[in-house]
């Protein structure tokens, strides 16, 4: 494989050439932008910024960027049909539109699988049903921070409705091994919830494969801006009840996408996906079709990332830290760069503020999961520390990162 081209990369994202020395370890929270995206968005603002479906030229481009845009994320998530591409705020709004619809649907089939790893806007989303005579099923995680899927088999049913989960934890970066949660869900007769919300811009999105119902991800994570989409099957989102009014067609996306979205920021991600394309193009020149550039591209990232895995865990090991969640340099096929830790003795929000005296982003606190700290035996007001990398990051900015922290440690900083 050819080498990464990460120094090439970096030059394409205006927020890392204007942040000098700064590193950004953060990109859980929200990755940077290539000036593709930049462009795109402030052109539909100058070019486009009207109401769709009117009978005028700036409205019909914002027709034809839409469109151009659902052809994309279809691609990206390797979708059935562009209608099952929806577009809104983000993805905790789609979870709970989902979850509405879904109540509505419950009957007998009342059982509902969550899990303790997730994210709470993929807990408490569901557990809200619980006024609707939803059951709550707990799926646990493992001590050494998995989703197993076997522990699943035990816990479906034919009263299961739904099992929701993650794909990959935005907290500790476990990947889930999803399309074994599909084959597990359907042969009960059960749908799939999947957040892809962190997994996006570490790997491959295949719902075909992963043969899901339904899926959620945030653009910012994405290298977009802040806007969500949803996939569902198209036979699904045709029987999930939504609130419309009544000039709305009854057919998906219109169905779901219920008021004006940021068409803009829809733009971007559009633009998004197009890089993304375009570097799979460098390790794939051959590439026949926009799929296959796509998936050269995430290939490559997942073996580049792996790399910046090992050297995060090689400094937070040397640092003495306390590391949740899959540690072992043979295991990081199992996990994405974002790693949960704390160091003995020091405070999560004391380092985390060094960190940022010191220009080096990283996140403090619960991590938005109050249940998986209690699970890491952490609390709420503490938590841990979350370091993220995406494939923009460097080797040399892991180790500035474990100088610094061996530095707060000696009380240097």
């Amino acid at each position: 494989m050819r080498d990464f081209p990460v120094h090439d990369i970096r030059k394409m994202f205006p927020a890392l050439q204007k942040a000098g020395d700064f590193i950004f370890l953060d990109n859980a929270g929200g990755a940077q932008v290539p000036q593709a995206v930049v462009d795109a968005v402030a052109n539909h603002l100058v070019d486009y910024n009207v109401q769709r479906m009117a009978h005028y030229a700036h409205s019909q481009g914002v027709d034809r960027n839409l469109a151009a845009a659902r052809e994309s994320v279809a691609m990206l998530v390797n979708a059935f049909r562009p209608e099952e591409i929806s577009f809104g705020l983000n993805a905790t709004s789609f979870i709970r539109l989902v979850s509405l619809g879904i109540a509505k649907m419950l009957g007998e089939r009342n059982e509902i699988v969550i899990t303790d790893m997730d994210h709470d806007a993929n807990i408490a989303t569901w557990m809200a049903l619980e006024a609707d005579g939803a059951k709550i099923v707990w799926w646990r995680m493992r001590e050494d921070g998995t989703l197993n899927p076997e522990d699943l088999k035990p816990l479906v049913n034919d009263r299961t409705r739904l099992v929701a989960c993650t794909v990959t934890a935005h907290s500790i970066g476990t990947i889930v091994d999803v399309a074994s949660v599909g084959r597990i869900a359907h042969a009960a007769g059960a749908e799939v919830f999947l957040d892809c919300v962190h997994y996006g811009p570490h790997g491959l999105i295949d719902v075909q494969a992963w043969d899901c119902d339904y899926l959620v991800c945030s653009g910012y994570k994405n290298f977009s801006p802040h806007m969500g989409f949803l996939w569902g099957r198209y036979e699904a989102l045709v029987r999930l009840p939504t609130f419309k009014e009544d000039f709305i067609p009854d057919v998906p996306p219109y169905k779901i996408e219920v008021g004006t979205f940021t068409y803009e920021n829809v733009a971007g991600m559009n633009a998004a996906v197009h890089y993304l394309e375009a570097l799979g193009r460098r390790f794939l020149p051959e590439a026949n079709s926009r799929r296959a550039a796509l998936a050269a591209a995430m290939g490559a990232i997942r073996a580049y990332e792996m790399e910046l895995s090992k050297a995060l865990l090689a400094e937070l090991r040397a640092n003495g830290a306390v590391i949740y969640g899959i540690s072992e340099d043979e295991k990081v096929s199992g996990r994405v760069p974002t790693i949960c830790f704390s160091i003995p003795g020091h405070s999560p929000q004391v380092i985390a503020r060094k960190m940022g005296e010191a220009g080096i982003g990283l996140r403090d606190g619960h991590m938005f999961a109050p249940r998986l700290m209690k699970r890491l035996g952490l609390t709420m007001e503490e938590g841990a520390l979350r370091i993220s990398m995406v494939h923009y990051n460097t080797r040399e900015e892991a180790k500035r990162f474990g100088v610094v922290l061996r530095e707060i440690i000696a009380g240097k900083r």
